[in-house]
């Protein structure tokens, strides 16, 4: 019999991605509460790649204990940086998220198969340093990211949605990404129209996933159509980090 330390759970992490923010985590933080977990949504800036999970990092320096880190979308490459070196940092989720390796980009790895219709939903913002902030277009925001929302969230979604900057999107991955040394879990979307569903299969089989949930009609805003799903896998995840505090037969 293997009893597990209960007192000391992971601290859960959750990073939003593009044309999202911090409260899109909010059913899966509320479950996640009820079951005794401290979790955080943090503030992903959307400016650059290594900018964005720079802050991250530095974020997760300030966490004391065993970390799972959570990505959704765009966020999935900045967890895939920002865990690196830090030993806190025990299993990832990638949630309908990027998984990159060295070199990719969101652009590469979301036309490596057919079937997101992003681009033409984006309208562009310019910005003084001739790159633009990236939004979806309000009327095209409930089809394009949160089809299995209800269309009264998916307004205020839209509503309060968050830009991405070009730049961000097209920087390439530098490094070894930390999904090849720490353990990870994915939640693929089955229709999802921003990453489809054959991108996240690829990367989920390429990163060695220990399990894979695929949410049958889900949109990209799987984590808040279907939280629960996301927490499922999320616990998954941190009873893989839990120590074993004796083991007797």
């Amino acid at each position: 019999m293997t009893d597990l330390n209960l007192s000391d759970k992971p601290t859960i992490v959750l990073v939003h991605g593009a044309f999202a923010e911090s409260a899109s985590w909010d059913d899966v933080i509320r479950s996640l509460q009820a079951q005794g977990y401290t979790a955080i949504a943090a503030a992903n800036p959307l400016r650059s790649l290594s900018g964005d999970a720079e802050a991250v990092a530095t974020l997760l320096t300030s966490i004391a204990g065993p970390i799972v880190l959570v990505g959704h979308s765009y966020g999935g490459e900045v967890i895939s940086a920002a865990a690196r070196d830090n030993e806190n940092v025990r299993a990832l989720v990638f949630v309908a998220a990027f998984a990159p390796d060295e070199g990719e980009n969101a652009i590469i790895l979301s036309s490596r198969f057919p079937g997101s219709s992003l681009g033409e939903s984006l309208r562009p913002v310019p910005l003084a340093d001739g790159s633009n902030d990236l939004y979806i277009q309000a009327e095209k925001f409930h089809q394009q990211f949160a089809a299995d929302v209800p269309a009264d969230k998916a307004a205020l979604m839209a509503a309060t949605q968050r830009p991405v900057r070009d730049v961000a999107l097209g920087e390439a991955f530098a490094g070894t990404p930390a999904w090849k040394s720490i353990p990870s879990w994915f939640v693929n979307a089955e229709l999802d129209q921003n990453i489809p569903i054959a991108v996240q299969r690829f990367m989920s089989e390429r990163a060695g996933a220990r399990d894979v949930i695929e949410v049958a009609g889900a949109s990209h805003a799987v984590g808040v159509s279907r939280p629960e799903q996301v927490v499922e896998s999320i616990l998954q995840a941190t009873s893989s980090v839990m120590a074993p505090l004796s083991t007797t037969d």
